[in-house]
């Protein structure tokens, strides 16, 4: 038997208590215009009047400095590659999902990777992670998928394998794995 579950009452809330929410919001994690105007949309009166009530509350925060895409860009991508060693690919990717224009997410990405090698901030990424030398084809894909899913290019990825010395079949196999993925 299923329990029925009381849907809870949100109430709307005010421009002014929209306002300290979204300070409230912002102070517990940097997020974008896009990320926030979707968190207040939630709370605020539907309809015309809540719009415009969102509308004011962001030209508000970016007034004060609390609200920048083009600041929240730069320290995202910084903080992911000095902490979690990830490539361009992936900030472009998660930055372009949080709403950010490209235009800006190209900037912060080329600001910060433009003297990157890519290859040793894949090594770093390999080391924080502590992924070791494949021993066989199942663990070198292991070692393919978890690259490509921090963003760095399968010729970076190839390049680091054939290093490690791994089988060449290995290799051929995973490059067939590839070329079946991009005509999917």
């Amino acid at each position: 038997m299923a329990f029925a579950r009381k849907a809870a009452k949100k109430t709307t809330l005010s421009e002014a208590a929209l306002y300290d929410y979204a300070v409230r919001a912002l102070g517990r994690q940097m997020r974008s215009e896009a990320e926030l105007r979707r968190l207040m949309t939630t709370r605020a009166e539907p309809g015309e009047r809540g719009e415009a009530a969102v509308r004011s509350v962001i030209a508000r925060l970016k007034e004060h400095g609390y609200l920048n895409d083009q600041s929240f860009a730069e320290t995202y991508a910084r903080l992911r590659q000095e902490n979690e060693k990830l490539g361009a690919r992936r900030i472009r990717q998660d930055l372009r999902q949080k709403g950010i224009r490209s235009e800006v997410v190209e900037e912060a990405v080329a600001a910060r990777y433009g003297e990157t090698n890519e290859e040793t901030l894949a090594r770093a990424h390999l080391e924080r992670k502590r992924i070791k030398k494949p021993e066989n084809e199942k663990e070198a894909a292991r070692v393919v998928r978890r690259l490509v899913a921090a963003g760095f290019s399968t010729g970076t990825i190839y390049k680091i394998l054939r290093q490690w010395q791994v089988p060449e079949e290995s290799l051929t196999g995973l490059e067939n794995l590839e070329a079946e993925r991009g005509e999917e």
